[in-house]
């Protein structure tokens, strides 16, 4: 097998959650999946993932949507469903990309933001992983990429829910792929730094985010597109010996 072939995704069916907008981490690496290869569905429980569908050019260009709730189980297993049909029965890769965060001190932390974290960011990684090995085991294989965090190997201050929850990413990886990769599943995750994304771009010049850039040897915060390319190899046949890592792409963070 060449190199190119490798990393190719040619032929292959790819789940990716938390697109709901242009502006996401998952929306950039949803399209180099596909970008790869691979035909895409994209999973959010926002309405406007049928609209960002149908402006990546649809069914037509190889891309699909589900609108479901990840907090349900039951729509968890309707979703997953719902994506087996659209995209042919088949299931190569899953991306478990959707994600809440809620900053609040850990004394004062309210337990309805707590449950809402731990279902979105945790639980639904679990559920939708195992509907989705029970499908690979059956085909041949396949590939489950998580997304981790630097909460995963920190305990950041204010957001303890999300802290705890990525932790549990982290440690669910290695536990499912203990399980799974001898029966074909490769499970890895990825471990976003501090991204710079619509919703992060008013920090950047505060105190802490100067802070933040300091403490990076790259000297600058990571973009969405950052992530593609470790998205894709986790996500091909050049991860096939790779399992249970959590890799981090954080411009050297955890090294300072």
């Amino acid at each position: 097998m060449s190199v190119s072939e490798m990393f190719s995704l040619s032929g292959k069916n790819a789940v990716v959650t938390g697109v709901g907008k242009t502006t996401g981490l998952c929306y950039e690496m949803a399209k180099a999946l596909h970008d790869a290869g691979a035909k895409v569905l994209l999973w959010d429980i926002l309405p406007g993932v049928h609209n960002l569908c149908r402006d990546l050019g649809g069914a037509g260009a190889g891309y699909y949507s589900v609108q479901e709730d990840l907090r349900d189980i039951e729509a968890i297993k309707r979703g997953f469903t719902q994506a087996l049909d659209l995209l042919g029965g088949q299931v190569d890769v899953l991306l478990n990309g959707a994600g809440v965060q809620h900053r609040c001190e850990a004394i004062e932390f309210p337990v309805e933001k707590w449950d809402l974290i731990m279902d979105v960011n945790l639980k639904s990684v679990f559920y939708l992983s195992q509907m989705a090995a029970r499908h690979m085991i059956g085909h041949g294989g396949g590939k489950i990429v998580n997304i981790a965090s630097l909460a995963s190997f920190l305990g950041a201050r204010r957001i303890s829910a999300y802290s705890v929850s990525k932790g549990g990413v982290m440690q669910l990886t290695k536990a499912l792929s203990n399980e799974w990769a001898q029966l074909g599943v490769n499970v890895n995750a990825i471990a976003p730094g501090i991204m710079l994304t619509e919703l992060t771009a008013d920090n950047v010049n505060t105190d802490i985010g100067r802070m933040h850039t300091a403490r990076i040897p790259a000297g600058r915060w990571g973009k969405p597109e950052d992530l593609c390319g470790v998205a894709v190899f986790l996500a091909s046949a050049a991860s096939d010996y790779i399992s249970g890592v959590t890799i981090p792409v954080d411009g050297g963070y955890l090294g300072f």
